[in-house]
């Protein structure tokens, strides 16, 4: 299968590690000496429908990506959103206080 980088643009990435769903495609990362594609990076977007500033960035390496579907890239991979980690924190020592 071919795709452009407009077409992945529009499909959603899929973790199927945990069924998190990090965004869309924002970016393709290539390696100039190999020509290779070597990631993707997903992009978290901020504020009222991203028009506030750019949200986090992920990077999913290639190697990590398991298919690329009609709407969805899924992935199993182990990266988060920082802001993601420090929720999961924060829900845990709520979680400590009352257990």
């Amino acid at each position: 299968m071919r795709t452009t980088l407009e077409e992945l643009r529009q499909k959603e990435v899929v973790n199927l590690e945990d069924g998190c769903c990090f965004g869309f495609v924002d970016d393709v990362m290539i390696d100039t000496e190999t020509r290779k594609v070597f990631a993707v990076t997903v992009r978290k977007k901020t504020g009222i429908f991203g028009f506030f500033g750019r949200g986090e960035e992920l990077s999913v390496s290639w190697d990590e990506i398991e298919t690329i579907g009609k709407d969805t890239v899924l992935v199993k991979t182990k990266a988060k959103f920082k802001s993601f980690e420090r929720k999961e924190n924060i829900f845990q020592k709520i979680l400590d206080i009352f257990l």
